[in-house]
């Protein structure tokens, strides 16, 4: 590994330095073979990898600490929080150059436990790794994983579960709970804190007349690009905490996740989520609020030469960047995904008659545009118990697509569409078997996901691509992990 140790370069008080604990019978869970070629593993760490993904080999060129952070949880104020069950084990640089944080999942409790026990179980491990494989290729931007361990150890959750460790992969950990922790409990730290973010993250910020506008304006920008990107895909974060968004846009810290199968916007998919504060429909308003209090701690960094109320308005204005650059790339990928040209004055209006059908019907989000791409028109109607509604959206539809390109807007509707979704079932079969010591499941989605966008008939199951049964519920995940 090329090490570059950076974050243990700032204040001390920003971090606590301890060793992982490692799990009582550590043992293989699934091995990332592909990231560690990209992370520039030597042959000797990916022998290893079974000792670094349980906690039982850390390196001296960096010290394992836990971040201290804070953030507004359910939109309340919920003080210090922290990696209560997470070390950073190393930042090391990938093929591209690019630094990237290796932090060990499960490692045992910290000071911002918070009472937890600092550990986690095989069945949250196995959906996040999954998760996150599924997310990249997919093309969102998102936190991913070298391998995880299961053990012998057990570890109460509401039954008692099979302990187990994941090392996660991210270009970044910082979040904007770091900064709301800075402004309420350290204030000194912040100008340096903020330099340092511009310096590792966004350094052609530097160059701007004013870094820290820069600065705030690339986050969110960044922010709205996934957000969109989330909703093209179907899926929903679960718990989108001003500690679980990060400094870069790319997803992080997802644990009751859903890729949505019937098109139902407001389906909770958080167990936890009693007001549905984190359904889908609501992920682009809670990253707009999210940000708005992140750029609160900003205002104590105005310029000597600024006025402050002129401060406060510079980064309101760089806000306003959000809703235009969502629907930008919303729109856009939606007309990518219904093979109708972007430039067309009617074409999202048409999107959203589509939407609305599938929403209406209660039917399959991602089959439904599948069907829509491999031209099943007849299909989709004898789905909808008002077919004049399929009809009037069908003749739209229809009308703009005429005198187009149709080869290259069907060629850009393959490229929109997964096959694959990681569907709660199955994660949930894998799961289970896994359970019962059997990764092959693990091993199979974890082959399928990795090209989502084509058809694998030799890994496929039926079920990998059926719409769920309309006298079964979804399923809502519970936070404990």
């Amino acid at each position: 590994m090329h090490f570059n140790s950076r974050y243990p370069t700032l204040s001390s008080k920003l971090y606590h330095h301890q060793q992982p604990l490692p799990l009582k019978g550590a043992k293989a869970g699934h091995f990332n073979m592909s990231l560690a070629n990209q992370l520039q593993w030597s042959e000797e760490d990916k022998s290893a990898w079974v000792e670094i993904c349980s906690g039982q080999k850390t390196f001296a060129e960096f010290e394992p600490l836990a971040m201290v952070y804070a953030g507004h949880q359910f939109g309340q104020w919920a003080g210090q929080l922290g990696d209560g069950r997470g070390l950073l084990i190393a930042q090391i640089l990938d093929q591209n150059n690019q630094t990237i944080d290796l932090h060990l999942k499960g490692a045992g409790s910290t000071p911002y436990s918070r009472m937890g026990d600092g550990r986690a179980v095989l069945r949250s491990v196995i959906r996040e790794y999954l998760a996150g494989h599924a997310l990249n290729a997919l093309g969102v931007p998102s936190s991913n994983a070298v391998g995880f361990t299961t053990s012998e150890q057990g570890v109460q959750r509401e039954k008692l579960e099979l302990g187990a460790m994941m090392l996660r992969t991210s270009d970044c950990h910082i979040r904007l709970g770091h900064f709301e922790w800075i402004n309420q409990y350290q204030p000194t730290l912040l100008s340096e804190f903020t330099q340092k973010c511009i310096e590792w993250h966004y350094p052609k910020c530097l160059d701007a007349e004013q870094p820290i506008l820069a600065f705030a304006t690339q986050v969110i920008q960044r922010t709205a690009v996934m957000i969109a990107q989330w909703q093209l895909v179907g899926f929903a974060h679960g718990v989108m905490n001003t500690d679980n968004l990060n400094i870069t846009g790319s997803t992080l810290d997802f644990g009751p996740y859903g890729f949505m199968e019937r098109f139902r916007p407001n389906w909770i998919n958080n167990h936890s989520d009693y007001n549905a504060r984190y359904t889908y429909q609501q992920q682009p308003s809670i990253g707009h609020w999210n940000l708005w209090n992140w750029l609160n701690n900003l205002v104590p960094l105005c310029p000597a030469h600024y006025e402050k109320e002129q401060w406060k308005e510079d980064l309101a204005q760089c806000l306003e960047h959000f809703e235009p650059i969502f629907l930008e790339h919303y729109k856009h990928g939606l007309s990518q995904k219904m093979g109708l040209p972007s430039f067309h004055k009617d074409s999202f209006d048409c999107a959203m008659a589509f939407l609305r059908i599938l929403q209406s019907e209660q039917l399959d989000y991602t089959q439904s545009f599948i069907r829509l791409q491999n031209k099943y028109y007849d299909q989709i109607k004898d789905d909808c118990l008002d077919r004049h509604q399929f009809e009037s959206f069908f003749a739209q539809y229809e009308s703009i697509r005429e005198h187009q390109n149709i080869e290259a807007l069907d060629a850009q509707m393959t490229l929109a569409n997964p096959q694959y979704i990681l569907r709660n079932h199955m994660a949930q079969k894998a799961i289970e078997l896994a359970e019962r010591n059997d990764f092959s499941e693990v091993e199979r989605l974890f082959q399928l996901l990795s090209t989502p966008f084509t058809r694998q008939p030799e890994l496929e199951t039926a079920s990998d691509l059926a719409p769920l049964p309309t006298d079964i519920p979804e399923i809502m995940v519970s936070c404990s992990s």
